[in-house]
């Protein structure tokens, strides 16, 4: 069995939002068409024996191609632990500018990066707190804002030199990271300033410009809250800079662990 579970038999191309599907199975030359691919992850079944078919070559073959829509320059969309989200290479600039043009997002908002580990932390960002507050924190529905390094995209957020970066509590998301070897940039998958989604048919308006669409189910709550952003690129102190779904026990954990203090601003 795969980390983040079976995948359906099924694979749906789209031509457009308002064409009909027509579901089939993934094929590995599928990968090689840009048009948009729904591709279904179901959770492990905790009923009964598990029956081994070909779901880990289905597994890699999932993974497989959506990393080809990533290193081709495309954007797809993906689950994560609190919402669907839109991600491409970080260190691609057309990607980026492109993710920007889908989202219709105004381009002096950041994106965020994700990566599939702790250590990849201290490649992209200058981290000025502890290994082990990153291991409680993350994985997690929280995004750690830093200072940026040297190694990551200058044309990614340039007008600032801080990051946020996530390692979302997702074990798809994780392994996509790992495979892609480079961070991704991610943003919420809907237009900009409309509802969070947690459903893939929420954002099916935005399918025909994605290569791949993964669907993971339903996702998060009620409250469709996105993660917990924590800037953290003061020495012994934090700022807020979106409340998200975690922000108690996150600030219960730096101030009463860690003895961290909320940064006021002041000199």
């Amino acid at each position: 069995m795969s980390l983040f579970g079976f995948l359906a038999a099924g694979l749906i191309k789209f031509r457009g939002s308002h064409n009909s599907a027509v579901g089939r199975r993934l094929e590995p030359d599928m990968c090689k068409v840009p048009k948009t691919k729904l591709l279904r992850l179901l959770p492990p079944t905790s009923n009964g024996p598990v029956v081994h078919q070909e779901t880990h070559t289905d597994d890699s073959e999932i993974l497989s191609c959506t990393v080809k829509a990533l290193k081709d320059g495309h954007i797809v969309a993906v689950p994560t632990d609190t919402i669907y989200g839109l991600a491409c290479l970080a260190q691609n600039t057309e990607a980026v500018k492109k993710i920007y043009g889908v989202k219709e997002r105004n381009g002096q908002k950041p994106l965020a990066i994700c990566v599939g580990e702790i250590q990849d932390i201290f490649q992209y960002c200058k981290v000025k707190v502890k290994e082990e507050l990153l291991r409680d924190l993350l994985p997690g529905p929280v995004t750690l804002v830093f200072e940026r390094s040297e190694e990551l995209n200058t044309n990614l957020n340039p007008f600032t030199s801080l990051v946020g970066v996530r390692i979302p509590d997702h074990a798809f998301m994780r392994r996509l990271c790992q495979m892609c070897g480079e961070p991704l940039a991610l943003t919420s998958a809907n237009i900009s300033s409309q509802t969070s989604t947690v459903e893939v048919h929420e954002f099916q308006e935005l399918w025909s410009k994605l290569a791949v669409v993964v669907d993971g189910g339903p996702i998060g709550d009620e409250t469709r809250q996105g993660s917990t952003v924590i800037d953290l690129s003061v020495f012994g102190k934090y700022r807020v800079i979106r409340p998200g779904c975690a922000l108690s026990a996150t600030l219960d954990m730096l101030e009463h662990k860690y003895g961290m203090s909320e940064d006021s601003g002041e000199e």
